[in-house]
């Protein structure tokens, strides 16, 4: 079966490209669910179920979505990873036959690229194509999903289907790793109201998750309560110990860099902050995890 919208598909990776520009990874559910004008008509990318075909288009469809995590909620598409790095996706309801089960099966057997929305935090998704179905199992009421590089879609069809096997496996699980840290980003900025937890800055481009423990750590899971929203400068301090947080939630600046002499960033955007009770989030819940923050302090007087 030939895709007959391949010309909204392509204008839909496009849409994707330049909204991606203007919003960086975090996209807006609502520009999502605008979309685009193809040919005189709306194109949207977001619908009412996971997985969607815009009216415009006659074919397959054009996006699978997992819902961003609402607390005290389960996701109604969620994703899973299978062991070697592809996401499983669940079917529209219990029905392989569904029209929309349908229609990813035909995407299946005619290898057509789609787009994969992960929801990061209720308003905001993340976005990665080409997403491939590679498999499917009626008995799980699940599909497997491939997702591969934007610029992969210039590629010729290669000759060793082995070898591109291996490779989309590869660029699956980088693809995940990316969409996974978007939300972990988001969800701790998002709990600490957008400022930063030490120095209270509030210019978004210059925020950052900072693991408390490590992605490497046995406990370093990401987490919001394993995660500080910091400013740039407060994020490279605290990775390389020149500040600490104690488990009561208090800065402190190492000794070293306390006895230094420099000029006024020094004193005002470090020295100044040492002694000083850290901004939590209001949300109880999402307060630092008493026991990582305990951990990672012991490694910060460690370093001296």
């Amino acid at each position: 079966m030939v895709d007959p919208d391949v010309g909204v598909r392509a204008a839909a990776f496009e849409f994707l490209r330049k909204l991606t520009e203007q919003h960086g990874d975090a996209l807006p559910h609502r520009k999502l669910r605008e979309g685009f004008e193809h040919d005189g008509v709306r194109v949207p990318l977001l619908g009412p179920q996971g997985i969607f075909k815009p009216a415009a288009m006659r074919g397959m469809p054009l996006t699978i979505t997992t819902s961003p995590v609402v607390k005290g909620k389960p996701r109604p598409y969620d994703d899973e990873i299978t062991p070697d790095g592809l996401i499983v996706y669940r079917y529209r309801g219990t029905d392989p036959n569904h029209r929309e089960n349908v229609g990813l099966r035909r995407a299946m057997e005619t290898r057509t690229p789609l787009i994969y929305l992960y929801g990061l935090v209720p308003g905001q998704y993340a976005a990665a194509w080409p997403a491939y179905i590679v498999g499917d199992d009626p008995a799980s009421l699940t599909f497997t999903v491939a997702v591969d590089e934007p610029h992969s879609l210039m590629a010729t069809q290669p000759a060793d289907e082995l070898a591109e096997d291996i490779r989309r496996r590869y660029a699956t699980r980088i693809q995940l790793q990316r969409l996974h840290q978007v939300g972990f980003r988001q969800r701790v900025i998002r709990a600490y109201q957008e400022a930063c937890a030490v120095c209270h800055l509030r210019h978004l481009e210059l925020l950052d998750a900072a693991h408390i423990l490590p992605d490497s750590d046995p406990m370093g899971e990401p987490s919001v309560t394993n995660g500080l929203a910091l400013c740039k400068l407060h994020h490279a301090a605290f990775d390389w110990n020149i500040i600490g947080i104690r488990p009561d939630m208090v800065v402190e600046v190492s000794f070293k860099v306390l006895a230094e002499v420099d000029g006024p960033m020094l004193v005002h955007g470090l020295q100044g902050f040492h002694e000083t009770p850290l901004h939590l989030p209001s949300k109880k819940a999402e307060r630092p995890n008493v026991e990582f923050v305990a951990a990672r302090y012991e490694r910060f007087k460690a370093a001296g």
